[in-house]
């Protein structure tokens, strides 16, 4: 039988209607920026443009990483960009990452500016600057970059694809939901073998691997992404949650995590850092008011 209000698609797709769903509004088929605004900057070397979701989370932990090893090259100032108020569609964002995707990275340390966009070439520019947190050794450095990368093309089917059509889509597609989430499940288990044989993802160090993976992955396995804890059965992935706790508790983790976060209780919110006492209680409430 032939579902009679089933989707033909058209010789030729046109953008004649809103899609729906949460963030439909900024969804548009072209690039390129839709007004002007320059980016602002403040006086440490690296400036970065971004906000607190997973992929923006990566770019911070590993900045105050850098820091807590003493790297006084990776003082930064972070940026937030509302992108659900398209603020990522303002010309000097859009010159900073011409996908108009958070987060960017402008470092102002040589004689020339640095752009730099995508979490993960951010993760490595930032390790191979300072030489901080991406092996050396050829088969571990190998082994590092391949989990970087596994992330890179993972992490949609999670977000964009079983995140959507879960949370975000305008109505429920069973076919759409079963077929993401088989694929994050499989994905957790792929993590889940791996982390009983290693202490963590690139084996028994710390890396930019562990930083691009635990915002997702780790979130995942604690029942904060989507709501979807439960119908994912996430608490299955034993060493995951043991990776995602271990990983938790460090401290750089802990005010990255906050760095550009506009949602949750207000504490551990810091929608902009400018310097490091701005995770002072006092400095920090100050901030709230601003925002």
């Amino acid at each position: 039988m032939t579902d009679s209000n089933a989707y033909i698609p058209p010789k030729v797709w046109a953008w004649n209607k809103a899609n729906g769903g949460r963030f439909a509004n900024i969804n548009r088929p072209v690039a390129g920026a839709t007004h002007d605004k320059e980016l602002p900057r403040g006086k440490h070397p690296m400036q970065l443009h971004s906000l607190g979701t997973p992929n923006g989370i990566k770019v911070t932990v590993m900045l105050e990483e850098l820091l807590a090893l003493g790297h006084s090259g990776a003082e930064y100032d972070a940026w937030l960009v509302r992108i659900n108020e398209g603020a990522q569609f303002g010309s000097g964002f859009v010159a900073a990452n011409p996908n108009s995707k958070i987060p960017a990275l402008i470092d102002y340390s040589g004689e020339k500016p640095v752009r730099v966009f995508e979490s993960g070439a951010i993760l490595l520019y930032l390790a191979e600057k300072f030489g901080c947190f991406v092996p050396t050794e050829p088969a571990l450095r190998a082994e590092c970059m391949s989990w970087l990368f596994w992330q890179m093309g993972s992490a949609p089917f999670l977000g964009g694809g079983f995140g959507h059509f879960y949370a975000y889509a305008p109505f429920k597609i069973e076919y759409a939901i079963d077929r993401f989430a088989m694929e994050v499940k499989r994905q957790m288990d792929v993590l889940n073998r791996r982390l009983a044989e290693s202490r963590f993802i690139a084996g028994d160090d710390y890396t930019i691997a562990d930083m691009a993976i635990w915002p997702w992955y780790g979130g995942m396995s604690k029942g904060q992404l989507y709501e979807a804890g439960e119908f994912l059965q996430v608490q299955e992935y034993t060493h995951v949650i043991r990776w995602a706790d271990e990983i938790a508790k460090r401290p750089a983790v802990r005010r990255g995590r906050m760095v550009n976060r506009v949602m949750g209780p207000l504490e551990n919110q810091l929608h902009e850092r400018h310097d490091a006492s701005d995770f002072d209680t006092q400095t920090q409430d100050k901030l709230q008011g601003k925002a």
